[in-house]
């Protein structure tokens, strides 16, 4: 079963995504088949600019069972593939206090394996209490704005329709 994204819930949940960039992955081929099976885990990934590099922290790859050799490490530090000009805006963005580089998701984009950046600030406990009071007040007003079937109406309707349509037939094959 091939993984088509793997989404990081708890970054989404913990953390105000202020901007999102997109970044490549510098990867051992035993991972990639890894990752394409599904099993990689990012809910504690998070990525750092040293030395103007930028690196991914706690993404956890489990090994290739049928890697013939070199297994790399689970929870390795992996090196990201993004142009200077992002890597500065991200050292800038960095380092205004409160702020963290989550990995959001990864997926797949032309045959590569592409990680989604997110310049977060950490939430507090109300803000996570409002977001679940919208979430459950839009759920409500979805479900009062949805229409509503009567449903004998639909079912009596199809039945004349289907009555008549018989009817139609037997008239064209008596006057034929």
């Amino acid at each position: 079963m091939a993984a088509e994204s793997i989404i990081n819930r708890k970054a989404l949940r913990d953390f105000h995504i202020l901007e999102r960039y997109e970044a490549g992955l510098e990867l051992k081929g035993s991972e990639v088949k890894s990752i394409r099976a599904g099993k990689a885990n990012i809910s504690d990934a998070f990525a750092r600019i040293e030395k103007g590099e930028a690196f991914l922290y706690n993404a956890d790859i489990q090994p290739y069972e049928r890697a013939s050799h070199e297994i790399p490490a689970a929870k390795r530090v992996r090196k990201l593939l993004l142009h200077r000009h992002e890597i500065d805006e991200l050292y800038g963005e960095t380092q205004v206090a409160g702020r963290a580089l989550v990995v959001l998701k990864l997926y797949w984009k032309n045959g590569k394996l592409k990680a989604e950046l997110g310049v977060a600030q950490g939430k507090v406990a109300h803000d996570k209490r409002a977001d679940l009071k919208k979430r459950a007040i839009d759920r409500e007003t979805a479900r009062e704005v949805a229409p509503q079937y009567d449903w004998r109406n639909i079912a009596r309707r199809h039945v004349t329709l289907y009555e008549s349509l018989l009817a139609g037939r037997r008239m064209a094959s008596l006057a034929a």
